[in-house]
């Protein structure tokens, strides 16, 4: 998923406070996030384009994701509870920030299966950041039902990826489904 777009969005969302209760970015000029975060956005847009642009943001995407998922939880969290406790922040940040490595993760390896993403692929990308973001913060049941499905998504491509190379194998040799190959998969 996108890593500049979700947080984006919760600024716009909040209106008048912008940032003031996402943590990290709370610390920061809203000024300075703003304009951090919309030359990001578009970075991400346009540099999605192209392949080479694909595996850099991959790269980032891998590193920055865990903790967006985290932030994004958190404010979330805070955002729809009055009185929230810090261990139960905690455990939401970290929860977050693992669904999103888990599905970063999953994007990485549709990338290098289908050796790049489809434009098509990209705007369905774009349409469920968009989408859960709002969710979130409207219906935020609907949207946890979303990252659940995301998550079985995520658990069913990596059990079919997992069939498809161990069938990789030559029918006389039990071993490493790698065995007399040259070509990466």
């Amino acid at each position: 998923m996108r890593i500049a777009l979700p947080l984006l969005l919760i600024g716009l969302l909040h209106g008048d406070s912008l940032w003031s209760r996402v943590p990290i970015l709370s610390s920061i000029h809203p000024q300075i996030v703003l304009g951090v975060l919309v030359s990001w956005s578009l970075f991400e847009l346009f540099a999605s384009k192209r392949l080479l642009g694909q595996r850099v943001l991959l790269l980032i995407q891998l590193l920055f994701s865990p903790i967006v998922g985290a932030i994004m939880g958190v404010a979330i969290a805070q955002a729809t509870t009055e009185d929230p406790t810090p261990w139960l922040m905690g455990i939401i940040g970290l929860v977050g920030g693992l669904l999103a490595l888990v599905l970063q993760l999953v994007q990485a390896g549709w990338f290098y299966r289908l050796r790049g993403l489809p434009p098509w692929a990209i705007l369905i990308q774009d349409g469920l950041c968009i989408s859960l973001v709002l969710f979130a913060f409207d219906a935020p049941q609907e949207g946890g039902i979303i990252a659940l499905l995301l998550l079985w998504l995520a658990i069913r491509t990596s059990k079919d990826w997992y069939r498809w190379y161990v069938q990789q194998r030559t029918r006389g040799l039990r071993g490493d489904p790698r065995r007399h190959k040259s070509n990466p998969d």
